[in-house]
């Protein structure tokens, strides 16, 4: 009994060993990099094109299809732009702490679309904004239904904002292996493509998609940049078995904590003469996102 005991415990211990060594491995991952870019810079270029296209000249459209006054317009174009800086952080707290960014960049691009559509079919049905007004004429404002379908389809694009402003970036660069040399270069040329892109999705919105909603209709100028939002999900979803997808790693508000506790119980330590060499600076196995080298610009 004592022979098959150890022996039991033994195994057991072997096997537990074996999987903690396991579990200590870090993944082999395939990156795609290069030919990941073009679906995630695609993504992000008709992204840019409608989201500049339409929050460019929004102010604009309140006044004259809305019949808002300028105060007004500008009052909910305020709340609206405040409120979408502060989404970003819900979205990347979300997105560090459950959803990881794939699934996050996927639900605020169609919630994107969606905000787009609502907000372009303002626009297109005369029910859903007030009557047209005459210079001269009396006014008359939206009624409760038309400006909870136009605020209905600011939170959508709200919610898109939040979730795509903290994670595009950071998706492009976890399609790279910030290890090799290879690596190194694809980010550097992915930051290139990625403002390339940017600004030249601000000149086209600004000029072309500006134009045609000022001087030729604006339905017609809505729904381009609806179908630029459309064909960014095509791209992103597209590309989804390319993508390296990174596991969230839980709250970011645990670790902060954390440094601050530390922090507090090592205030009176003195520094090492070389803290390069000595400090504990510990890298999950797992886990593939690069870290900051040292530093004494902050010290």
């Amino acid at each position: 009994m004592e022979k098959n005991e150890k022996g039991s415990i033994n195994t057991v211990d072997e096997i537990s060993f074996a999987s903690a060594k396991y579990d200590d491995e870090p993944e082999k991952i395939n990156y795609r990099g290069i030919k990941s870019m073009p679906f995630i810079i695609g993504n992000e270029t008709f992204e840019k094109l409608g989201a500049i296209g339409t929050s460019s000249n929004l102010q604009l459209y309140l006044a004259t299809v809305f019949n808002m006054t300028h105060f007004s317009a500008t009052t909910v174009l305020n709340v609206f732009n405040g409120t979408t800086n502060i989404a970003t952080l819900a979205g990347a707290y979300l997105c560090d702490t459950y959803f990881g960014r794939y699934k996050t960049l996927g639900v605020a691009s169609i919630a994107s679309l969606f905000g787009f559509l609502a907000l372009t079919l303002t626009a297109v049905f005369k029910n859903l904004h007030p009557p047209h007004c005459s210079p001269g004429d009396k006014c008359v404002g939206p009624d409760v239904w038309q400006m909870a379908f136009l605020l209905f389809s600011f939170g959508l694009m709200i919610i898109g904002a939040g979730g795509i402003r903290p994670c595009n970036l950071a998706f492009g660069v976890d399609q790279f292996d910030p290890n090799t040399e290879s690596g190194k270069r694809g980010i550097a040329s992915f930051f290139n493509w990625y403002y390339f892109t940017v600004t030249f999705a601000q000149i086209v919105s600004l000029t072309l998609v500006v134009y045609v909603q000022s001087n030729i209709s604006w339905s017609i100028g809505l729904a381009i940049p609806t179908t630029f939002m459309f064909l960014s999900c095509v791209l992103y979803f597209m590309g989804e078995k390319m993508y390296v997808k990174v596991r969230p790693d839980g709250s970011p508000m645990t670790s902060l904590v954390q440094v601050a506790v530390a922090a507090a119980k090592k205030r009176r330590l003195e520094l090492p003469e070389q803290p390069w060499l000595s400090l504990f600076n510990y890298k999950p196995p797992k886990s593939i996102n690069s870290r900051l080298p040292y530093t004494e610009q902050f010290m």
